[in-house]
């Protein structure tokens, strides 16, 4: 199996993060979280970048990460603790649109299938409300509406959500 760029890009990292106690020899490093100078006796480096202790944290639950270990993970360009790694890194691409959903998006399901909240729609008139009944035929999402006026057609069968 071959990668492409794209691929590549977005599969999952584990990093190990190094604290370094003094600062490299040379000039003072910038920070990759707020672009100031790190003046600080420690200093973190992950993903090849040096980073305050502070500004180091995970994308969902902002906790830092250089108190929760020294492994931190990546997957589409978010730094997440394991906890939230786990949690959220494996929520996929949207069966809707196909388009990769982060990992601290809210998200809805049918099934086996996760979508962007924008994307829960019919998909034959684009109509959702949150609460209202939807139906789910071939990986279709369909309003009442949309579904029943297929049932009168002949063209649907039942599976209810």
């Amino acid at each position: 199996m071959v990668l492409d760029k794209e691929e590549l890009r977005r599969a999952p990292r584990v990093v190990t993060v190094p604290m370094l106690s003094v600062q490299p020899k040379g000039k003072q490093k910038g920070c990759a979280g707020c672009n100031r100078k790190i003046k600080d006796r420690y200093l973190l480096k992950a993903l090849d970048k040096y980073w305050h202790e502070d500004c180091l944290k995970c994308a969902c639950c902002d906790c830092r990460l250089g108190e929760v270990g020294s492994t931190l993970y990546t997957k589409a360009n978010l730094i997440l603790c394991r906890r939230d790694y786990l949690l959220f890194g494996t929520t996929g691409n949207c069966a809707a649109c196909s388009k990769l959903i982060p990992a601290f998006e809210m998200v809805m399901r049918a099934r086996d299938n996760v979508y962007h909240l924008d994307c829960f729609a019919c998909q034959l008139c684009n109509q959702f409300c949150v609460g209202d009944k939807f139906f789910l035929k071939n990986n279709m999402i369909l309003c009442q509406m949309d579904y029943e006026e297929g049932q009168l057609n002949g063209s649907f069968e039942t599976q209810v959500q």
